[in-house]
């Protein structure tokens, strides 16, 4: 039966690839309030794909943006797999550092000479979304695919997954399932397939510092009162030492080591710190990081803080010389397993409030955007389907890989829901995600769409 669901995918490969580009069209920027009306037109037009792939799917409220609830007819003594993705997107500004209008799809070549589509939400999420709602298409050309699927879509991914938790709780029975299976991840690398065990977490935080009632004139007040942008970088500075380490006391305290096993694997991988850097426009000098740890160790086991984005004063064009009564930056701390993003939390914002100079007063803006680390196991047979399945669509023999980024519904899927994912993701690690021109290689696209459709038909084997 695969081959014939394979010889579908096959035959629909152009009228995919243009379905695909009707669902980039829809700018569903979850983030700003003015796309609410496109987040339900997407979230509609998604249900409509599933209906055709003769799912019951219906659109359902959450608190915020709607999510897409999806399932075929279950039957006793199969097993549930739970497919998990979301449908909106980052918002795409800069919007001239983009070749090509981020939601007008634009085929193109890559860096590396391959054909990819270029749109925002290309790869994240919508381009792996619609791999497998293609695989269910054409699995539903040969009788439906043989397991009892429920997918789980939803439209805040973007923001935190902000009314997901109580979402899946209200639906818990609904959601209930052996498997959970997210393709939001990505390849090792072109030609290198991977499956996801390892996801950090997340505290994204927004500081101000307010001082002066209004903003005054530099030459009239400088170097009498504190300006809350000098304050601010002040304390910035402060959040790193010299090498590279996190300055939060606390910050490591609940760190989970890796072990040498883990440490020799990844260092077996194909990795080249002069190609990553160089796909940067960067040298192997210009690399930085926590010492003692090599590049793939510090964005997959290591935690970090970064500055995201900074605002304040005078930032028009031309000169103003303006001391701004307010300043504010945006950090984010990744996290890796054992620590805690409510403590982090709490450590972060007790060092800033003792590193406060005088002069400004300190408000967190941001209380509830923040994801808990997650480790899955890799030998269970759901994985090992799963390592075959992404090794038949690629073509390749796969490999074990954690990710930098996070993904909050895997540690709410498994808390509420007693599930582990599978991270079987189709991307690769050049396809400029959150960023301008973000891209999904057709190649990539293809394959991953024929993986959905082999892993639902080894799923179907496992015994429950």
């Amino acid at each position: 039966m695969i081959d014939r669901v394979l010889a579908t995918i096959e035959q629909r490969k152009s009228q995919s690839l243009e379905q695909l580009k009707e669902f980039l069209r829809i700018p569903s920027v979850s983030t700003k309030p003015d796309h609410a009306e496109h987040m339900v037109r997407c979230a509609n037009w998604l249900a409509d794909q599933f209906r055709f792939a003769m799912l019951d799917a219906r659109v359902m409220p959450t608190g915020g943006h709607p999510a897409v609830v999806a399932k075929n007819k279950h039957q006793p003594g199969r097993p549930t797999v739970l497919l998990y993705g979301h449908y909106d997107v980052q918002p795409p500004e800069p919007l001239d550092l983009w070749n090509s209008p981020p939601f007008e799809p634009t085929i193109g070549k890559t860096e590396a000479g391959t054909d990819a589509i270029f749109a925002r939400g290309a790869v994240d999420d919508k381009g792996q979304v619609w791999c497998h709602v293609e695989a269910l298409l054409a699995w539903q050309a040969h009788g439906g695919v043989p397991v009892n699927l429920t997918c789980l879509i939803e439209g805040e991914e973007e923001i935190g997954s902000e009314n997901l938790e109580k979402f899946v709780h209200a639906h818990k029975e609904e959601l209930k399932a052996d498997v959970l299976v997210i393709s939001d991840t990505g390849l090792f690398a072109r030609g290198v397939p991977a499956i996801g065990y390892g996801l950090r977490g997340l505290v994204y935080e927004e500081v101000r510092l307010d001082g002066p009632s209004h903003d005054l004139h530099s030459g009239g007040w400088g170097g009498a009162i504190q300006n809350p942008a000098n304050a601010l970088v002040e304390l910035l500075a402060t959040l790193h030492n010299k090498d590279g380490s996190v300055n939060i006391p606390g910050f490591y305290d609940d760190v989970a080591g890796l072990s040498p096993e883990e440490r020799a694997a990844w260092k077996a991988l194909p990795h080249c710190d002069d190609a990553f850097a160089r796909d940067l426009k960067l040298s192997k000098g210009d690399l930085v990081g926590e010492a003692g740890y090599s590049t793939l160790e510090r964005i997959w086991a290591r935690p970090t803080c970064d500055i995201n984005g900074l605002s304040g004063g005078y930032q028009g064009p031309g000169a103003k010389t303006v001391i701004g009564s307010w300043a504010s930056a945006k950090v984010s701390m990744r996290l890796v397993p054992n620590q805690d993003p409510k403590k982090v939390q709490m450590a972060f914002r007790q060092a800033i409030r003792d590193r406060l100079p005088n002069g400004v007063r300190v408000t967190f803006t941001m209380d509830d955007h923040i994801s808990k680390p997650v480790l899955t196991p890799i030998d269970t047979p759901a994985v090992k389907l799963a390592v075959e399945a992404i090794s038949e669509g690629f073509g390749k023999p796969a490999t074990f890989t954690r990710t930098g980024g996070s993904v909050p519904v895997v540690a709410t899927l498994r808390e509420v829901l007693g599930v582990d994912a599978l991270l079987v993701g189709f991307g690769l690690p050049d396809d400029r995600v959150h960023s301008p021109n973000e891209k999904f290689d057709l190649d990539c696209f293809y394959n991953g769409t024929k993986t959905a459709a082999i892993l639902y038909d080894k799923l179907a084997t496992l015994k429950m």
